[in-house]
């Protein structure tokens, strides 16, 4: 296991929290669709420029992509944009932490489905951290109320909790698509084979989402060129948080990664209280106690 794992999933969670708060603003100038657009489309640039930079001081020759390669990288752009516009769709209901926290559950999605399909092993610590993280995220989740099962259940109906849901679960397939993608570039260094897999997928999500808006929704478009500068912005947070996953998904197990990952939580909330301005609750505290607490446990079963 490459240590570049730990960095680089910390870094994403910063980089992703930040570029979450960014992309919430926009939705008073933007639809949904646009504002999950401006991630790929205003983001491919940046990609395209770090893996420039990453290869002229690397020089290698690059692989010619193979069907296994593009096959993954599709699957990874279209789960990943599907969660984006989930996890969007959430924000509108019980708010920018509620929305992230339902979908913190990717985590434990993903460690499930690697290990259930893929036979991915993790020690028992690291399953301890992860009910830990998934714990604070719920209790995150539940801001205002008594956690007691009925109601965990109760807001497991509502439509944040099955947005923020149906996101986690896009993302955990996402996370390991784009990790067998990384695995189909032999002769590549993790940094360089996570780059050049998230310009191709970037690549194809603007492709994709681009077609669909201009078949579906023109006015989107015009918008998100007259946004530019905040949508600019979140297209570099989006690229520097996603090389960081990326990275990460290559160098260690995806549910790893993620389970590491869930200190964006934490960034969440900060973004939430001081950018956003909403209140922190002693129920964050808490949920963010747990959140740290997972993060260490699978720290500690990594060494």
């Amino acid at each position: 296991m490459n240590p570049i794992w730990l960095p680089a999933s910390l870094f994403g969670g910063l980089f992703q929290a930040w570029r979450t708060a960014l992309q919430q603003r926009l939705r008073a100038e933007l639809s949904v669709s646009g504002a999950g657009l401006v991630r790929y489309l205003y983001g491919l640039p940046f990609a395209a420029l770090f893996a420039a930079i990453w290869l002229w001081a690397h020089p290698v020759t690059l692989p010619a992509p193979s069907a296994a390669f593009l096959g993954f990288a599709l699957i990874g752009a279209v789960t990943q944009m599907a969660g984006t516009i989930l996890l969007i769709l959430a924000f509108g209901h019980r708010g920018f932490v509620v929305g992230t926290a339902f979908s913190k559950t990717e985590a434990i999605q993903a460690a499930l489905v690697t290990a259930l399909f893929f036979g991915e092993r993790l020690p028992l610590l690291a399953w301890m951290g992860i009910v830990a993280g998934v714990a604070g995220v719920l209790v995150l989740a539940l801001i205002g109320r008594g956690i007691t099962a009925r109601q965990i259940l109760a807001s497991l109906g509502q439509p944040a909790a099955l947005h923020g849901l149906g996101a986690g679960s896009m993302f955990a397939f996402a996370a390991v698509a784009i990790k067998f993608a990384t695995a189909e570039l032999p002769g590549l260094d993790v940094v360089a084979s996570a780059l050049v897999t998230l310009v191709v997928v970037m690549a194809m999500q603007s492709l994709l989402h681009l077609a669909w808006i201009v078949a579906r929704d023109r006015d989107t478009l015009r918008a998100v060129g007259r946004t530019w500068r905040s949508s600019s912005q979140v297209g570099l947070l989006s690229a520097l948080g996603s090389a960081c996953w990326y990275t990460g998904f290559a160098a260690a197990p995806a549910a790893l990664v993620r389970i590491v990952g869930q200190v964006e939580v934490v960034f969440t909330i900060g973004f939430a209280h001081f950018y956003l301005r909403e209140p922190v609750r002693w129920q964050e505290a808490a949920g963010l106690f747990l959140v740290v607490i997972g993060v260490v446990l699978a720290l500690i079963a990594t060494h």
